[in-house]
């Protein structure tokens, strides 16, 4: 995006690691004032480059799946990707290039809720195919 420049990256880059870190300290490391972090921080959410903040939770007892979707080529991919969205259990969602279409990020209590929302994503019409993928470990 050409409306950024390296403070712009600078500060999105450490309120992706933490964006609860005080314009003051960000201002600090920067080199800008407090307010000026505010203002551009400010001007990021109306631009939509910043779209939320959030918060990480650590739930090292949860189940963790990636689903690759195959879609059929005649139905829309974003309408798709919007009902995918809507289940349950999923957590993050992709429309990729390559063999498969979708790629859903799916966080559940246990297996039988990975297994629920994988039938639930099958269910979804133009959802030719499915592959899943547990993760065992994550860095």
């Amino acid at each position: 995006m050409s409306q950024l420049d390296d403070l712009d990256h600078a500060i999105i880059n450490m309120l992706i690691k933490d964006s609860r870190m005080p314009y003051t300290e960000i201002a600090k490391r920067v080199g800008l004032s407090e307010a000026g972090v505010r203002k551009r921080v400010e001007r990021l959410i109306r631009l939509g480059v910043i779209r939320r903040f959030t918060v990480e939770v650590d739930y090292s007892a949860r189940v963790k799946a990636i689903t690759l979707i195959a879609i059929d080529p005649s139905t829309d991919a974003s309408e798709v990707s919007r009902k995918v969205k809507e289940v349950s259990g999923v957590e993050r969602v992709y429309e990729v290039t390559g063999v498969y279409d979708i790629v859903a990020v799916i966080s559940s209590p246990n297996m039988a809720e990975v297994n629920r929302c994988i039938d639930e994503l099958r269910k979804i019409p133009g959802v030719k195919s499915t592959n899943t993928m547990i993760i065992l470990r994550e860095w």
